[in-house]
């Protein structure tokens, strides 16, 4: 069932395009007390899945990669250890910015790292301004899953890379196949063509703009 972008215009706002609210998962946007333990949590159960991603990312030298949902910032971390990369890093939880501020404060305060409030539709990047654009674990919190797809595609330098990812497992965490095949397409309509792979622990969507 095709799910992305069909509620009226009154209820988008309230609603993931998968039709959750966004309070029935503490992980959407991560507020006060319950949201820095909810960073906790994600900087121990995500490791894993980020640095699997990492393995398939192949960052070239001198990139400037902009992270989606960053979360508290592991992936930041990562990326900004490979030579002569920059990365801006956008969440629309304050916690999570303040947390991946402070796990990155060294890359931070020597400008290889810019870390500030956004979302998969506003990540406030100029066009055609990153050559890397990566969302592990947040596209079933997006509102819109086709604005979230079109922005990526908007910041993106022509020959520039977007990968999304979603869990595999956890077996409670994965969506449905409607919701695989969903964005599938999203990222298919904009950008002509998409990729789509199986690791251990992620299902990855990958295109080139």
């Amino acid at each position: 069932m095709e799910r992305r972008d069909t509620e009226r215009p009154d209820s988008r706002h309230r609603q993931l395009w998968t039709g959750e609210p966004p309070g029935a998962n503490p992980f959407a946007l991560p507020r006060g007390l319950v949201g820095r333990l909810a960073g906790w949590v994600l900087a121990w159960a995500n490791r894993g899945a980020q640095a699997e991603i990492m393995d398939i990312l192949d960052v070239p030298e001198g990139a400037h990669v902009l992270e989606v949902g960053h979360g508290p910032g592991v992936l930041i971390e990562m990326l900004a250890a490979r030579p002569n990369v920059t990365v801006t890093g956008v969440d629309p939880s304050a916690e999570m910015v303040r947390m991946a501020q402070r796990r990155n404060a060294a890359a931070v305060r020597d400008g290889r790292v810019r870390i500030r409030l956004g979302g998969a539709d506003s990540t406030c990047m100029d066009d055609e301004s990153v050559d890397l654009v990566v969302s592990v674990n947040t596209v079933a919190m997006w509102p819109r899953l086709d604005d979230g797809v079109a922005e990526f595609h908007r910041v993106l330098r022509p020959g520039g890379r977007t990968v999304i990812t979603w869990h595999r497992v956890p077996a409670r965490f994965r969506l449905t196949a409607e919701e695989f095949a969903a964005i599938e397409s999203a990222v298919r309509d904009r950008f002509g063509a998409v990729e789509r792979t199986e690791l251990p622990s992620s299902v990855v969507f990958s295109a080139t703009r």
